[in-house]
């Protein structure tokens, strides 16, 4: 029998290899993503709980969508997922194509139960931004986060990331601080049919796909919608 120690560390191990199994198939392919993160941002738009969110797009400086984040745990938890990642242009405002990234994280303490949430991180710093562009990068250890305004009448918050969510089932202790951001390279390279880093797509602009535009417009509407209440 192995010991205690040992046990737990192999059942860290296989509950962080479960957790990045999962955010590596929780959609089939880069398409699939766009189309579920199109269908969330839309939705947001109508939320009324997500008045903050809907009335401050137009000034992020990206939103990244995670259409599903699957968390799970019994005292050893965890949660993966997939995102798409697009940036606003400050001199014209036009929408960026998206970066896939996967995200995901592992914790201890109490927390039984199983959740899935649907996620939009807008940045709103240029740190924020900067990070997006790296290798990988930790919310809460190499960016300020903090959960979005949500409601009438809400607060502003100050971070580099504001998260906004809804979740469906029970889950104690839920929080996205500690989750680690990655680029998905190989989904980023199918999709554009090249390698590319974000910075290629982000900034460089040199790959497009037509079969993103429907999340570009879906965005645009959004940020727009509010800057014309502001113009009139």
């Amino acid at each position: 029998m192995l010991p205690k120690k040992l046990m737990s560390i192999v059942c860290f191990l296989l509950f962080s290899l479960q957790i990045t199994t999962a955010s590596a198939n929780d959609f089939s392919d880069p398409q699939d993503l766009v189309d579920q993160s199109t269908i969330l941002i839309k939705s947001f738009g109508k939320d009324p709980e997500m008045e903050w969110f809907q009335k401050n797009v137009h000034s992020a400086k990206a939103v990244f969508i995670v259409p599903q984040m699957l968390k799970a745990g019994f005292f050893i938890g965890g949660s993966g997922g997939s995102g798409t990642l697009l940036a606003r242009d400050a001199n014209t405002n036009v929408w960026s194509y998206p970066v896939f990234y996967t995200m995901g994280s592992v914790s201890f303490g109490l927390q039984i139960g199983g959740e899935s949430s649907e996620i939009v991180l807008m940045v709103m710093s240029d740190k924020g931004m900067d990070s997006m562009l790296t290798t990988s990068f930790k919310l809460g250890a190499d960016v300020t986060v903090a959960a979005g305004p949500v409601g009438t009448g809400a607060k502003v918050a100050t971070a580099d990331i504001l998260a906004f969510a809804r979740s469906k089932g029970a889950f104690l202790g839920v929080s996205i601080e500690g989750a680690v951001i990655k680029p998905r390279d190989k989904w980023n390279a199918a999709y554009y049919k090249q390698q590319v880093s974000p910075a290629d797509i982000i900034i460089r602009k040199t790959a497009t796909n037509p079969q993103a535009d429907k999340l570009r417009n879906a965005v645009s509407r959004q940020a727009e919608l509010e800057t014309q209440k502001v113009t009139y």
